[in-house]
């Protein structure tokens, strides 16, 4: 019986010696703290890139043209006002801007919320292809002669955004999508002149109220639009941060900035940056 204790305590304590030997020939083996980028926190930087204002002026004389003939059978019969006298016009220019925003980390996935603004000083003028046509007769046995044309600019259009962000860590990158609210001002002014005659005479002679129809000619001119107009609309975009230090980081990304309708103008703005910023 002695026998088979002894026997069952070497078999127990032989390995533990045994370990022990070897962790005293190895040395001792620390676990160091964990190391990686931290993106948490505030930061704020600046950027520099290229903007590219798209202004769609096609739906910008409706307002005006319908208006100043909302009581007429020549508007409701043949609609002048759906006739689009201007274009759409473009315009890329140099910008610069900045940002402010705080980072909040969860392991590898990165939530922010951010403000950023854009200067670029965009403008365009509308292309115009003013519109002469004489309309077939109408149920009151009138015919009209219509002529319509246009002016649009819009001048000065600078944009700021409120960005919600989420990104994933990758080392010392951090590849990063937003989507958020934007908010623009720019001056915008759009005339519109329509003349005309009702009944013109066929053969090319005056405009009188003797002629058989009686011929009549109308004018009118009206604007919309006006300075500092206030825009709203949303962005979206991709982007890449590159942290160089705890500190200091790298960012280019691309911008997309969509705005409402204002004075029947669409306006849209693609935008490139690069940056660089500081966080705390």
């Amino acid at each position: 019986m002695r026998w088979v204790i002894c026997a069952l305590a070497m078999f127990v304590l032989a390995p533990r010696a045994l370990a022990d030997d070897f962790d005293y020939i190895r040395g001792a083996e620390p676990v160091g703290p964990a190391t990686f980028t931290r993106w948490s926190g505030v930061y704020l930087g600046g950027q520099f890139g290229i903007s590219a204002a798209r202004a769609d002026f096609s739906r910008a004389t409706q307002t005006p043209v319908g208006y100043a003939l909302r009581e007429t059978t020549l508007e409701q019969t043949f609609a002048p006002s759906e006739w689009p006298v201007l274009a759409t016009a473009t315009h890329s220019h140099d910008a610069f801007g900045g940002f402010i925003g705080y980072n909040s980390q969860w392991q590898d996935l990165i939530l922010s919320v951010e403000a950023n603004y854009n200067q670029a000083s965009l403008g365009v003028s509308a292309p115009s292809f003013p519109i002469s046509r004489i309309t077939p007769t109408d149920s009151s046995g009138n015919y009209y002669l219509v002529n319509i044309n246009g002016i649009g600019q819009l001048t000065d259009l600078d944009y700021g955004t409120l960005r919600g962000r989420a990104g994933y860590v990758l080392g010392n990158f951090l590849p990063y999508g937003f989507f958020g609210l934007a908010l623009g001002r720019a001056d915008i002014h759009v005339t519109t002149n329509v003349s005309g005659e009702t009944n013109p005479p066929l053969n090319g002679g005056a405009c009188l109220v003797t002629n058989t129809p009686p011929c009549s000619p109308f004018a009118f001119s009206a604007t919309t639009g006006r300075d500092s107009q206030v825009l709203v609309g949303f962005t979206a975009g991709l982007g890449l941060e590159i942290a160089l230090t705890q500190n200091l980081l790298m960012r280019a990304e691309y911008e997309y900035v969509q705005f409402a309708p204002v004075s029947g103008v669409l306006i849209s703005v693609n935008s490139v940056h690069a940056g660089a910023g500081f966080k705390f």
